[in-house]
């Protein structure tokens, strides 16, 4: 059999090929008859539109970018599962980009998409530098792009983030109220905004009860479980806190750890809680105390907010501010 191409499956069916093309596209402005009509003859000569070469006439790629710091966190994770779920909805593609919290990796990935590639980005930024001089070079107005959970505050994009600070304050509170009086908080990055937001929540809680804030018991970790190892281990046997707040959930996965080697017990020697959306929280023992962020809506809302500036409807320059959820499990409770 000839191959077919779009123009002789138009001749076939007697119609144009721009009707053909718009068949093929979705385009809600062609007869639902005929719409199955073209997909019929289409599959009966095994016709494939070729997508790729109609995209780039219409300069466009139907393939949006995601650029995270890691995979191996589970709210990326769902993260990316809530992006997808609308940009298949919208019949785009996604490429997921990982930074490894590095800031030249994300200078890289942005330069490189900026060439056409995708039609917009979703980012949750690296927070390794405080030049994002590249990032108002960019051409914001071309290429689209939103932040969710890490952003940078001053590049004015639409942003999708949680309430960060009340978390915190209400992470810290309840350890305050299960009787910790020392207690430490664990940070990846100071430098990055939502680990300073955080901070501060903690700091504003210890302040309201009356507890003088002690700079010694903020602890800047890495991204390395060896090098956090050796980070916890120290801090533990020298300051001895009675409570740990873990901003990142890495953190608090690798305080079980220490506290099970040193023969420290949780929560009778030392209670944790821990910003989280780890699902085997409630396995671990002792089951874990978390802030659980709506990671898969924060993805979602992200990509709605996206999708907005792509089909034209505003200038979007939203922020969203989603709602975590304070999880007491036995980490911070003594039964």
């Amino acid at each position: 059999m000839d191959r077919v191409d779009i123009k002789r499956l138009a001749e076939k069916l007697n119609l144009s090929t721009s009707t053909v093309s718009r068949a093929f596209r979705g385009n809600s402005d062609i007869n639902p008859e005929t719409k199955a009509r073209i997909l019929s003859m289409a599959k009966e000569f095994n016709y494939q539109p070729n997508h790729y070469a109609s995209n780039l006439r219409d300069k466009k790629s139907n393939t949006i970018a995601i650029i995270v710091p890691e995979l191996a966190n589970n709210f990326f994770s769902q993260a990316i599962h809530g992006i997808e779920r609308v940009a298949r909805e919208k019949g785009y593609y996604t490429l997921i980009y990982v930074t490894d919290d590095e800031y030249e990796k994300e200078v890289m990935f942005i330069e490189k998409l900026y060439n056409g590639r995708v039609d917009g980005i979703i980012m949750s930024v690296s927070g390794e530098a405080n030049d994002h001089a590249y990032l108002n070079k960019r051409g914001a107005k071309s290429i689209p792009l939103v932040f969710f959970d890490r952003v940078y505050d001053d590049i004015d994009v639409p942003k999708v983030t949680t309430d960060d600070y009340t978390s915190s304050f209400d992470g810290t509170l309840h350890l305050i109220e299960g009787g910790c009086k020392k207690i430490a908080f664990l940070v990846v990055n100071k430098s990055l905004s939502i680990g300073n937001i955080r901070m501060q929540g903690y700091r504003d809680a210890l302040k309201d009860a009356g507890i003088p804030f002690d700079e010694r018991l903020v602890i800047d970790c890495s991204n390395d479980y060896s090098k956090n190892y050796g980070i916890l281990t120290e801090m533990l046997r020298e300051q001895r806190p009675d409570g740990l707040f873990a901003s990142v959930e890495r953190l608090a996965i690798s305080s079980y750890y220490v506290c099970h080697d040193l023969g420290i017990r949780i929560p009778e020697d030392i209670k944790i809680v821990s910003f989280s959306s780890l699902e085997i929280a409630s396995l671990l023992n002792p089951a874990l105390s978390t802030i659980t962020q709506p990671a898969y809506d924060l993805g979602t809302n992200a990509a709605e907010l996206l999708f907005k500036t792509l089909e034209g409807k505003t200038e979007v320059k939203d922020h969203i501010v989603l709602s975590s959820k304070l999880i007491p499990r036995k980490s911070s409770v003594v039964v």
